[in-house]
């Protein structure tokens, strides 16, 4: 039996449904993993990454009562991080690879040793831009299982292959807070960020993760990034998830994104 990949009842803080619309000709299709798209239930929890601090009490009660996204410090849309913010905020000068899985993606990436050995060293300063392992770009299909928002406006997405693969594994893939006007990626990224909370409405994620029963079926297109800035301590991920993300590897940022996306398109 598969997995089912959701968090457990004490981690649960509100249940929502996401409803896509009756009418259209996604409602009723199906995807090769068997999963009906259109309809999905918003599970959400006080998971948070192991750098962040837990939700304070009034924040867990606010979102109980409300069931309201937990607060970040910023809702605007631009980046206001700082580490390794000229890579994150690029696109690959590369062509773009296409894979069949996310598994596929994580075989081909080079090992955390490798990494952070590596020649010249990876800084985590605003202007560390992409080392040689980073010129990358891949495009897969693949499935959201959970998402959170920082308080940097970067969307963290939890991202992995369908619950009948024969290996569970996640990457995190990260819908980017916006560049300046005139950058060279803000075009890409605004669409991609506008495509992610437009399908979501007002039931984007917030400071604790969202996990979606089913996991929603998306389409990625972006670039690899290898995030120093964890190269030591626990890694990000909802604890629920997390034993099954082994690598520090992001797809960051993402370029182009489609949630139930025409199958087989």
């Amino acid at each position: 039996m598969a997995p089912s990949r959701l968090p457990p009842a004490s981690s649960v803080l509100a249940t929502m449904e996401l409803a896509r619309d009756p009418d259209a000709r996604m409602q009723a299709a199906t995807h090769e993993a068997g999963l009906a798209v259109g309809r999905y239930k918003i599970i959400r929890t006080d998971e948070v990454d192991a750098k962040d601090p837990a939700l304070a009490p009034e924040e867990v009660r606010r979102v109980r009562e409300t069931g309201a996204a937990a607060q970040t410090r910023s809702t605007g849309d631009d980046f206001e991080g700082t580490a390794r913010k000229a890579a994150k905020l690029s696109i690959a000068e590369a062509p773009t690879q296409d894979f069949d899985s996310v598994a596929a993606v994580i075989e081909t990436l080079p090992s955390k040793a490798d990494m952070t050995r590596h020649d010249p060293p990876i800084s985590d300063d605003s202007s560390s831009d992409r080392v040689a392992e980073e010129q990358r770009n891949v495009h897969v299909s693949a499935f959201l299982y959970a998402a959170s928002r920082e308080n940097d406006n970067d969307f963290h997405l939890i991202v992995g292959d369908g619950r009948e693969a024969a290996r569970e594994v996640y990457i995190t893939m990260e819908v980017s807070g916006l560049p300046p006007t005139d950058d060279d990626s803000f075009t890409k990224l605004k669409a991609a960020r506008d495509s992610f909370k437009g399908f979501f409405g007002d039931k984007t994620p917030g400071a604790s993760y969202d996990f979606y029963d089913p996991p929603i079926p998306i389409r990625v297109e972006g670039s690899l990034f290898f995030d120093i800035s964890h190269a030591h301590g626990r890694s990000p991920g909802p604890p629920t998830l997390h034993p099954h993300m082994p690598v520090i590897w992001e797809v960051h940022p993402i370029a182009s994104i489609e949630l139930e996306p025409e199958p087989n398109a």
